[in-house]
């Protein structure tokens, strides 16, 4: 009677220690994520604006930049919500997590074409253009540093003279500790619904999405580890500060 008796209440036990892993399995297993905007200096509730993946407990992160899932993460649907934004504003992506891996950030706009909306636009064709990125630091060889460390959200500025109407924002964070061979850089990507208003008539250059990166760029195959390089170059088009 006592062996049962000890045996149910270790059994008790390993039961509740079970419940508790269980619980924590979405979030231990899952990479940071971009889940929310950051509108007026607060962040926006997860997902009401921001595109959330096939499986939202689950980011594994976009390696092959020539995959649809490129655009705006894997499985990425649209959401209902639109921000609406006043270009010039400064307005960002939050994480629910902490950036742990070694990495840059670049930030694109893209403009629905005549016909769709932010909330149905695919991301397709060549409508994107960059507005912010956060590059590495290096010192001719000594060392190499990355400032996205351990961020919990990034913000950036709308330029003042893009044209009004609904926009795609989206943010990239590109791991870099196994990018030595591709592909091996690893992409948490998502995207945001905006609806931007005031602005001008800037023009900026575009590029498509899949299609700004063929893989190969030294800022995505890169060994960060030895040699330490020297320099590092952002990969992707130019920023347009408008």
């Amino acid at each position: 009677m006592l062996y049962l008796i000890t045996f149910l209440d270790n059994m008790k036990g390993f039961l509740a220690t079970a419940v508790v892993i269980a619980s924590l399995v979405p979030n231990a297993f899952a990479h940071y994520r971009w889940t929310s905007l950051i509108l007026n200096g607060a962040a926006t509730p997860e997902w009401q604006y921001v595109r959330p993946p096939g499986n939202v407990y689950s980011n594994s992160p976009v390696t092959d930049v020539s995959s649809r899932d490129f655009t705006c993460n894997t499985g990425s649907k649209p959401v209902a919500g639109v921000a609406t934004v006043s270009a010039g504003s400064t307005i960002g992506f939050k994480l629910d997590q902490a950036i742990y891996h070694a990495g840059v950030i670049n930030v694109y706009l893209g403009k629905a074409p005549s016909g769709s909306t932010a909330a149905t636009w695919d991301g397709s064709g060549k409508s994107w253009f960059k507005v912010a990125q956060l590059s590495a630091v290096t010192n001719g060889g000594s060392s190499i540093t990355f400032p996205s460390d351990n961020l919990t959200q990034y913000t950036f500025r709308i330029p003042s003279s893009v044209s009004a109407g609904d926009y795609l924002a989206r943010i990239e964070h590109i791991a870099l500790h196994g990018a030595s061979s591709y592909p091996g850089a690893q992409f948490y990507i998502s995207c945001a619904q905006l609806k931007i208003t005031g602005g001008g008539g800037g023009n900026p250059p575009t590029v498509s999405i899949p299609g700004v990166y063929t893989g190969q760029e030294p800022g995505i195959k890169i060994n960060i580890y030895y040699p330490i390089p020297a320099t590092y170059v952002q990969p992707g088009p130019a920023v347009w500060s408008g």
